[in-house]
């Protein structure tokens, strides 16, 4: 019998290998059944509406009451319209479909990438690089099951840009030396489709055009010269892209750049720059600044390759040159440049998780070894090719993109896993090549590791939602009205636009208006006058008691201190006798006496809360601060006063008026409705607003089109009156703002839609 030698590095086995792996670790979270974080559910919110309605509509009355979204200023549609198609296409649940979208285009972000590789590195460096990009949680993170996002496209359409430039470079046919180039369309073509997926796609047009400057200088300093016109047709096909871009923004929305996008109105200003036949303002920038830049340079180096011969001299000239280029970048963008690495201060007074520099537990997670394998790419350079130059490209924007935000840990795991498959492979055929122990720990050992923290960090991952919040808020979308408002902690919005249909007052970033009402520094007027009519506090509100007070302190009239509120656990139970401990906190609580041992000391309450079932019961002590025990859920909250008295804890313990209890799981979640005038949209052959407790006098009706164009606008009196019936003709309008009123002041807002075309649009309830 003939055995025949299997070499695992061949790419009819290397590829199914590494597609394998990375769909293993991707698909690891498909098993929970519901999402992961918070953005994913607006997102699927937004395609079932859609649907809904057949068509994709603009302006979305379930998020951002009380003035509703406008999408196509949030995201393009291709965000949106691939899990849908999907759907369609293979006729699996809509569910189903949002959930895997992610893993499918991560993995093909993998295969590209190693099908680059393979062209330009050879076998054993495109295995090891892919399967490290396959494994590594950096990138898995943001491409696996149940978590939908973006940016996993925007680096889809980079390695599939990168394989056109490897088809281009590692085509070696003498018959293929220029027809080779029609490869060059593939990232010019692939940098403009990124543009419909993703608000934030405009990286890849500075790796592509970092791609095209560094292989032309690369090739200038191999004294490669034909290379230097790949360099220069790829910076120019950018050019394609860009115009692509410019024109889809039109037909799908802009990025966060574009001219109706706040940001691009900021930038445009700070640069005096006319958005008119480009609207975009980085596209612009780059096409008006940054692509002649580049080119000219490396028009440069082409002539300059006709005179210039001596290695040292076209060393010194291609520096100068790159040198001269940053310099005139700086001085022209400097200050752009720093507002873009903070998102223009978006995140600046209220930062979240994603948009502060990664510590170095961050990088562990996302690249572990592969952090410190990555310099071994520089080995290359001992012997260096045009590839490698070119490669540097994606290395430097990425590096400088992942240390300013933690978020761009994903968009650089391309580069970082890349550096360390190649680094390796080069260490281990050119200085340590000695023998089987030191090829055992290079190749299985270090892999082996790099394979075990990405699984490790990838199999923690769960669900934040669970099944009281999804009840609390199905309970809420079947007993409430559909234009109703909600409001909650801004890490919730989402899943009530999902799970509730209702529109939150706070998602997707924080609110200082939310933390300020939750501290009790803005009353229930305030929340009247925004439309609320429920409001949802949580035990999770409790954990988070430390970011609600440092947001709230961002608005410049306060300077809030003094809170003191720490969740304890229940640890023992001994019949009547209950122990919480932890946080450096213990509570000993029976029926008959309550002691609180803190750090700093020890004390009796001065008045404690016990919620069992679902009464709460307050029990008086001749002590100090306060204590809420939840025998429900095990666990205990040790409070000052300060923090006693704000909404938040009052709601909770059902102190506070002018809010009735309507729905709780007796410690988890709970529902409060705010008892005011409110007004309730009915629908039937008429839309009719309905007025409870109908004391306002007056009612303001704004009626807009899709695109968020003010075509209607008429003041009505109600007073007296219990309902209004909505006039037929408001001029075309297909969402409506309302404002009730009594005087000068703000009673009840909100809004709703009210057709698609000629279509009535169905109630949300």
């Amino acid at each position: 019998m003939r055995y025949v030698k299997l070499n695992p590095f061949k790419p009819r086995v290397a590829l199914p290998i590494i597609i394998v792996v990375s769909l293993f670790y991707r698909l690891l979270t498909f098993r929970f059944k519901y999402l992961l974080g918070y953005d994913p559910y607006l997102h699927l919110a937004y395609i079932e509406e859609a649907l809904k309605a057949g068509e994709w509509f603009n302006f979305f009355t379930l998020a951002k009451a009380p003035w509703g979204m406008q999408m196509r200023k949030f995201h393009p549609l291709g965000l949106w319209m691939i899990p849908a198609y999907i759907h369609k296409i293979f006729n699996i649940p809509l569910y189903t479909a949002f959930k895997i979208t992610p893993v499918i285009f991560g993995v093909l972000t993998v295969v590209f990438t190693y099908l680059a590789l393979l062209k330009l590195y050879g076998e054993r460096k495109a295995f090891y690089a892919s399967l490290f990009l396959g494994v590594s949680y950096g990138h898995v993170f943001r491409s696996m099951a149940n978590y939908y996002r973006g940016d996993n496209y925007m680096l889809f359409w980079y390695s599939l840009a990168f394989l056109g430039i490897a088809l281009a470079l590692g085509e070696k046919r003498r018959s293929w030396r220029y027809r080779r180039l029609i490869f060059y369309l593939i990232p010019g073509i692939g940098s403009g489709l990124a543009s419909i997926f993703w608000q934030a796609y405009y990286p890849i047009f500075i790796f592509l055009l970092g791609n095209a400057l560094l292989l032309s200088f690369g090739a200038f300093l191999l004294r490669e010269d034909k290379y230097i016109l790949d360099g220069l047709l790829l910076a120019s096909l950018t050019v394609l892209g860009a115009f692509m871009a410019n024109y889809l923004g039109g037909k799908f929305g802009y990025g966060m750049f574009g001219y109706d996008h706040g940001l691009g109105k900021t930038v445009a200003e700070k640069l005096s720059l006319e958005l008119s036949t480009i609207k975009d303002a980085f596209l612009l920038v780059y096409l008006k600044y940054l692509v002649p830049l580049v080119v000219l340079g490396i028009v440069i180096l082409l002539v300059v390759s006709y005179f210039l011969k001596s290695l040292k001299a076209r060393a010194v000239l291609s520096t100068f040159i790159i040198l001269l280029g940053l310099l005139i970048v700086l001085l022209k963008f400097g200050s752009l440049l720093k507002d873009l690495s903070t998102g223009f201060g978006m995140f600046k007074e209220v930062p979240i998780a994603e948009t502060v520099p990664p510590k170095f537990s961050d990088l562990w997670a996302a690249f572990a070894l592969s952090l410190f394998l990555s310099p071994l790419f520089f080995l290359e350079f001992r012997r260096p090719k045009v590839q490698d130059f070119m490669f540097l490209g994606l290395i430097i924007p990425s590096l400088y993109m992942f240390l300013t935000w933690t978020r761009f840990l994903f968009i650089g795991s391309l580069a970082v896993t890349l550096m360390a498959g190649i680094g390796l492979i080069s260490a281990y055929e050119r200085i340590l090549r000695k023998g089987l122990a030191l090829a055992l720990i290079l190749l299985v050992i270090l892999p082996g590791v790099n394979a075990g923290v990405g699984f490790n960090y990838v199999a923690k991952q769960k669900p934040l939602i669970n099944d009281y919040w999804v009840n609390a808020l199905r309970w809420l979308r079947s007993n409430s009205n559909e234009n109703d408002i909600v409001l909650a902690w801004w890490d919730y919005g989402q899943w009530i636009t999902y799970y509730a249909r209702r529109a939150p007052i706070a998602q997707g970033s924080p609110s200082i208006g939310v933390a300020l009402y939750l501290l009790g520094k803005l009353n229930y007027r305030w929340a009247e006058s925004l439309g609320v009519d429920y409001v949802i506090v949580s035990y999770y509100d409790f954990l988070k008691f430390p970011a609600i007070v440092a947001t709230a302190n961002m608005h410049p009239k306060y300077n809030l201190t003094g809170y003191a509120l720490v969740v304890v656990p229940l640890v023992e139970r001994a019949g009547d006798v209950f122990v919480f401990r932890g946080n450096g906190y213990e509570v000993i609580f029976t029926p008959r006496k309550v002691v609180v041992k803190t750090p700093v000391g020890t004390f009796v309450p001065r008045e404690v809360y016990v919620e069992e079932g679902y009464k709460i019961g307050e029990y008086e002590y001749n002590g100090v601060n306060y204590l809420y025990v939840n025998l429900n859920y095990g666990y205990s909250v040790v409070m000052n006063e300060k923090a006693f008295n704000t909404t938040l804890v009052q709601l909770f313990l059902g102190l506070e008026k002018p809010y009735k209890l309507v729905y709780s799981d007796g410690g988890i979640v709970k529902v409060f409705k705010l008892e005011h005038p409110n007004v309730a949209v009915e629908r039937g052959n008429r839309i009719i607003l309905r007025f409870i407790n109908a004391t306002g006098t007056s009612l303001g009706i704004y009626g807009f089109l899709d695109n968020g164009t003010l075509v209607f606008k008429r003041g009505y009196n109600v007073k007296g009156k219990e309902e209004f019936v909505l006039p037929m003709d408001l001029n075309g309008s297909v969402v409506v703002r309302y404002v009730y009123v009594k005087g000068k002041t703000v009673l009840d807002r909100g809004v709703f839609r009210v057709s698609i075309g000629r279509k009535i649009y169905p109630a949300n309830g």
